[in-house]
């Protein structure tokens, strides 16, 4: 998933800045936090990467939930640009945001959504996207005993 995120960033860098000391994209990293919405959702989740939190000194955005300028920081990605990639169905890059977005910060959600969302990452990556019924047919499965297997074979049989 980091490199979903890394990817985003580098291209970033190099389309608008060419190369940059680690210096230099801190700053870079400082300038885009400051706008959001200015920028696609994987350049603003990398830039959150580069910078420490004040409060809990991790990764910005990603420490505990009780942190809360890491809740601040998580809550302030989702104004950031989603676009499509060529050839997937409408959706599909809000589904992989989400799901990146989860795996990479766990706190507070329960472990039957972050393994839905783990479970689910290739097939978002390859271009798929369930329906509301083939998502909530996958999580009930969970729901009801379904182990990890059992819910994987089924995203995969169903969401192809």
């Amino acid at each position: 998933m980091d490199e979903i995120v890394d990817l985003g960033w580098r291209e970033f860098i190099a389309r608008e800045y060419g190369t940059l000391t680690a210096l230099d994209e801190r700053d870079v990293a400082e300038m885009v936090v400051d706008e959001p919405n200015r920028h696609p959702w994987r350049v603003v989740d990398a830039a959150y990467d580069r910078l420490a939190c004040p409060e809990c000194g991790g990764r910005l955005s990603r420490g505990p939930a009780r942190c809360a300028a890491c809740d601040l920081a998580n809550g302030f990605r989702y104004v950031a640009i989603e676009v499509d990639r060529p050839g997937v169905p409408p959706g599909n890059e809000h589904a992989l945001r989400v799901n990146v977005s989860v795996v990479r910060r766990p706190y507070g959600v329960s472990w039957q959504e972050v393994l839905m969302r783990r479970l689910s990452l290739p097939l978002l990556l390859a271009g798929h996207l369930p329906t509301t019924r083939q998502a909530q047919a996958a999580r009930a499965l969970l729901n009801n005993g379904g182990t990890a297997e059992d819910v994987a074979e089924h995203i995969y049989r169903e969401w192809r």
